[in-house]
């Protein structure tokens, strides 16, 4: 079916193609494990020149994967199933950009798609045999001055099978706020992109993003079977909004959630680990499979069971939560726009705005609520 590239969001949804297959058949379908990385994030805020925090990035991307080895080999040798995924926080080789410039933050920190990081990342890929999910910040060409915050896999191979830029930021550029240009260079299945894959149809949701059940289902309606999400959030014992929303994500979609924590940001004003803990991963049934608690470890790591999830999808009955899904119901109100689209576009031309430009956007939309009798 076709649509316009230029309609809302929620109209392009319920414009998209039909339901797609779930994977392979459930014989081929392997039961392998699959691991958070609790890791510290390390700002490159202190480095003093572009050079500086490529040194540095590089450096830690090699750290990291001897990391990865040593609780590839504990989990294995512990009795567990073989290690094919492994799943790093947010933003981990930068740390996030405060009040930096959106440009300044550009030439500091974002990394091109086709840089010296991703080669980096994709040899730890390659050599330890996993698919490598991660996020960072990242340039496009077609957008020169902007930085998108980019989920990635990179798979055995080297090559970098998924991008997914975050669609909802409080404080910096997305997709929707270029979107119509955006989805002239991408289209819909750049936005929402799921990676058919031998451990199954992979999908990215990035930090807080998770609050956000649209974005989840809108992965699952195009096949996604696990979301790879990578967070720096604040950790509790209590149950914060993100670990409840991993869980609701997880059983309203069928889909497993691996969801990895910072242990922490080095480098920055903030006490280290203010962005700490409860790195989880979660089975399509909601239940919490394993939990970290803070500092840098493996812990959160568990087994992946596709034939069980697929067995689930396509079984009728009342806990088959998506294919109960009544679409078509809410296809009028998504068309209600809340925040709207194109907010970096004016006249054609893509504008790189000052942070406080965000806020701004939001107070209008506050603002034409209220007056609305809405909020």
């Amino acid at each position: 079916m076709l649509f316009d590239r230029r309609q809302t969001l929620a109209a392009a949804l319920a414009a998209a193609l039909p339901l797609p297959a779930w994977g392979a058949p459930m014989s081929d379908a392997p039961v392998y494990a699959a691991v958070a990385m609790q890791l510290a994030a390390r700002s490159v805020e202190r480095a003093p020149d572009r050079a500086a925090a490529r040194t540095q990035m590089l450096t830690m991307i090699g750290e990291v994967g001897g990391k990865i080895r040593g609780a590839k080999i504990f989990i294995e040798q512990y009795g567990g199933s073989p290690v094919r995924l492994a799943v790093l926080p947010e933003y981990l080789f930068t740390s996030y950009p405060g009040r930096i410039s959106i440009p300044a933050f550009a030439e500091q920190a974002a990394i091109a798609p086709d840089g010296p990081e991703y080669d980096a990342l994709g040899q730890v890929a390659s050599d330890l045999k996993l698919f490598l999910a991660g996020n960072a910040y990242e340039t496009d060409r077609h957008f020169p001055g902007l930085y998108f915050q980019t989920s990635f896999i990179v798979a055995p191979s080297g090559e970098v099978v998924l991008r997914y830029r975050r669609l909802n930021s409080m404080f910096a550029p997305t997709p929707h706020d270029v979107w119509s240009k955006y989805l002239d260079v991408y289209g819909l299945d750049g936005v929402f992109p799921v990676a058919r894959t031998e451990i199954g149809n992979l999908a990215a949701i990035a930090s807080e993003e998770i609050i956000y059940p649209e974005i989840a289902r809108a992965h699952a309606l195009r096949g996604a079977e696990l979301f790879v999400h990578s967070s720096s959030e604040i950790g509790s014992p209590m149950a914060t909004h993100k670990t409840i929303a991993r869980r609701a994500r997880a059983f309203e979609n069928l889909a497993y959630v691996v969801s990895a924590n910072t242990a922490g940001i080095e480098g920055t004003s903030l006490p280290l680990a203010s962005a700490d803990g409860n790195s989880a991963l979660i089975d399509w049934k909601g239940t919490v499979l394993a939990e970290s608690n803070s500092g840098e470890t493996f812990t959160a790591f568990g087994e992946i069971d596709l034939v069980a999830l697929r067995r689930a999808r396509r079984k009728p009955g009342m806990t088959n939560y998506l294919a109960r899904q009544r679409t078509e119901l809410f296809a009028e109100a998504y068309q209600m726009v809340v925040q709207p689209a194109n907010s970096l576009i004016d006249k054609g031309a893509v504008t790189v705005p000052d942070r406080d430009h965000f806020r701004a956007v939001q107070e209008r939309v506050i603002e034409r609520l209220a007056k609305d009798g809405l909020i």
